[in-house]
């Protein structure tokens, strides 16, 4: 593999991202030669120098997101990414508005579908500014995400866009300037931790010549199986509520 590949090292209780040729690495189980992955395909094992293994593999995007990135406002979580990538049918070559970029997660994975179309994210705080530039770097997708600062309560820059997300307080006093940016037949896809937005969001979209919204609570609970199968999650699985819609007029 290449010099400064990135390089899943995995064992069923110990995982690591790591680049290919960099120096030692020292984990709670040894040292790891990472020199060594270079003349080591995909599939092979690495020991550390005491004994324990790990298999190389090829990292996903929700592989260094999980292992690199850095998280500063709460994320959407990937189940929720799911629904609006299925729901609204982004595929490669579209292009996607995101607002708040928060700590990039969303526009990380977006782009990761739409390659080698982009996705402009648009970011006002500066705290957050730093960590999503540092996710951009580490997901390797850099050249199809465009980072932004600038208040969208003043509206996108980009036009005939496939689909606008957005993720912000006050977000209904963004539809219209969403709506305006989405080409016929683009979606819109908001995310509000809490009903009443819902509502307001829902007003803002019946002004305007969109489809009919439909709102979505996405629960997914996880199972384990060992001794007897149960529940892994327990307690509140809800997230948010995730508000969609599609321009139907120019």
């Amino acid at each position: 593999m290449k010099d400064g590949e990135l390089v899943l090292l995995y064992s069923k209780d110990e995982s690591y991202i790591v680049s290919a040729g960099s120096k030692d690495m020292h984990t709670k189980s040894g040292v790891i030669k990472l020199k060594l992955l270079k003349k080591i395909k995909f599939g092979d094992e690495i020991k550390t120098h005491l004994g324990k293994t790990f298999i190389i593999m090829k990292p996903t995007i929700i592989d260094i997101l999980q292992k690199k990135a850095r998280r500063m406002p709460q994320i959407i979580m990937p189940k929720d990414i799911g629904m609006i990538l299925s729901i609204t049918g982004v595929g490669p070559g579209d292009n996607v508005v995101d607002a708040g970029a928060g700590s990039g997660f969303l526009a990380i994975m977006i782009a990761n579908y739409v390659r080698p179309g982009k996705v402009v994210t648009y970011e006002k705080n500066k705290k957050f500014l730093k960590v999503v530039k540092g996710n951009i770097a580490a997901s390797g997708l850099a050249k199809f995400i465009k980072l932004k600062q600038k208040n969208v309560m003043k509206g996108f820059d980009e036009k005939n866009v496939d689909l606008v997300t957005l993720d912000l307080e006050n977000s209904e006093n963004v539809v219209k300037y969403a709506y305006k940016a989405l080409r016929p037949g683009g979606w819109l896809a908001v995310y509000s931790p809490y009903i009443e937005q819902v509502i307001t969001i829902i007003k803002e979209i019946r002004k305007r010549n969109f489809s009919p919204p439909k709102i979505f609570e996405n629960i997914v609970r996880e199972w384990q199986s060992e001794v007897y199968s149960r529940p892994k999650t327990v307690g509140l699985m809800h997230t948010g509520f995730i508000t969609f819609a599609r321009k139907m007029g120019k």
